[in-house]
Parts: structure tokens; C-alpha cells; sequence
């Protein structure tokens, strides 16, 4: 099971630094999400940008593994009105399918609970007995 979540972490880690730059590679796409009631539109797709990479790496790092899931877990709340924004607003995304839109909500969800698995049981990528102290002779 310690392998799986290894990969798993690693993955996910992966999912969300890939995410976090293409907000640099195209920002144009995400400022189509951006509800309008939100301000600085452009600074707001680069500010998630640069969390999504910078927790996505952290993630990866065993001492803050547990943060860097917190974290994902507060930035997928924190970008679920730009979701539902599409949802609303299909026009704005007419290479995406209104059904795809919509699934996106609870997808936010599934990978909500895949953070959390990284917040508990101890480091990623670390054993149990790691985190001991030293026996006394």
C-alpha cells in the first residue's frame, strides 16, 4: 500500500505542477473562468498557478507532504466558483462539452479527498519506523 500511495502522490503531485504551469503557458483560458465578481483576474490566475505548482512539489517533499495536501485542499475550494462559473457560463467554452463542464464539480470533490489521503499516515515515501526515536542501548 506505501508503494501505491508513493505513486499516487507522485501523480498527483505531477497533475497539479503541469496544471499550475499551463495557468503561465495560457492564461487567456483561465481568465474565461474567472467569475466576474472576482477582482485582479490576471493576477488571480497567476497567483493559482504559482500554488498549484508550488504544493504540487511540495507535495513530493516528505517533510511537507502533509501541509502541501492541506493546502491543494484549500486551492480546489477556493477555485470551485471559477468552476461552477463554467458550468453557468458554456459559451465561454465552446470546445468544451456542457456535460464536461458540469462534471467537473464533482471531480473537485474526488480530488479533494485525494489530497486529504496525503494528509494522514504518516510522510509519503517514508517508513513507519522513520519517524521512531533512536532506542536507547
Amino acid at each position: 500500500m506505501r508503494i501505491l500511495k508513493l505513486v499516487m502522490c507522485y501523480v498527483f503531485g505531477l497533475l497539479f505542477v503541469l496544471g499550475g504551469l499551463y495557468h503561465f503557458i495560457n492564461p487567456a483560458f483561465y481568465l474565461r473562468m474567472m467569475p466576474p465578481s472576482l477582482p485582479w483576474h490576471l493576477f488571480l490566475v497567476y497567483l493559482s498557478g504559482f500554488f498549484e505548482v508550488a504544493l504540487g512539489v511540495l507535495l513530493l517533499v516528505p517533510k511537507y507532504t502533509r501541509l502541501a495536501a492541506w493546502g491543494l485542499i484549500a486551492l480546489l475550494a477556493a477555485v470551485f466558483p471559477a468552476n461552477v462559473h463554467m458550468a453557468l457560463n458554456p459559451q465561454l467554452f465552446p470546445d468544451l462539452a456542457p456535460a464536461a463542464l458540469w462534471l467537473r464539480l464533482p471531480l473537485q470533490a474526488v480530488l479533494m479527498l485525494w489530497a486529504y489521503w496525503f494528509t494522514s499516515g504518516g510522510s509519503v515515501g517514508r517508513n513507519a519506523s522513520s519517524h521512531r526515536p533512536p532506542q536507547a542501548l
